[in-house]
């Protein structure tokens, strides 16, 4: 497995100058690698079903942190936030599936769980924070 970022500084105590610099994309990015690495282990007759389903939702969580980042506004960063939280729980629910087929061990299913749990956990304090920013703004007007 690979493992998330060791650095989990916030981002407000950084300087963030593209996307790749969020602690919370560093993570999801760990975290879709982890999907791939598992998927690949799947039978043949699911490379193309769940694997697929699995990896193309991983990569919408990384995805739309990116595209939210370059949207001009708080409310868009926000939303596309909203759809990677969501890419989350869907990932997490194709990880029964894979437990339930036996396609993944209890303990591949609990870890990659965790982690799943750890980017909610990431993306709910980056839309906190991205909140926070908006409200300040809207204060200095």
């Amino acid at each position: 497995m690979v493992e998330p970022p060791r650095d989990m500084r916030m981002e407000s105590k950084s300087e963030v100058r593209d996307f790749t610099d969020l602690v919370v994309w560093q993570a999801a990015r760990a975290f879709r690698k982890n999907v791939y690495l598992v998927s690949r282990g799947f039978p043949k007759q699911e490379t193309f079903e769940l694997g697929s389903q699995m990896r193309r939702a991983a990569v919408s969580v990384t995805a739309n942190l990116a595209e939210g980042y370059g949207r001009f506004s708080y409310q868009e960063n926000m939303q596309f936030c909203r759809q990677s939280r969501g890419s989350v729980y869907e990932i997490r629910d194709h990880l029964t599936t894979a437990l339930d087929a036996e396609y993944i061990t209890p303990e591949q299913c609990k870890k990659l769980d965790l982690e799943a749990i750890s980017v909610i956990k990431l993306i709910n304090g980056y839309v906190r924070a991205t909140k926070q920013r908006q409200l300040q703004s809207a204060a200095r007007k």
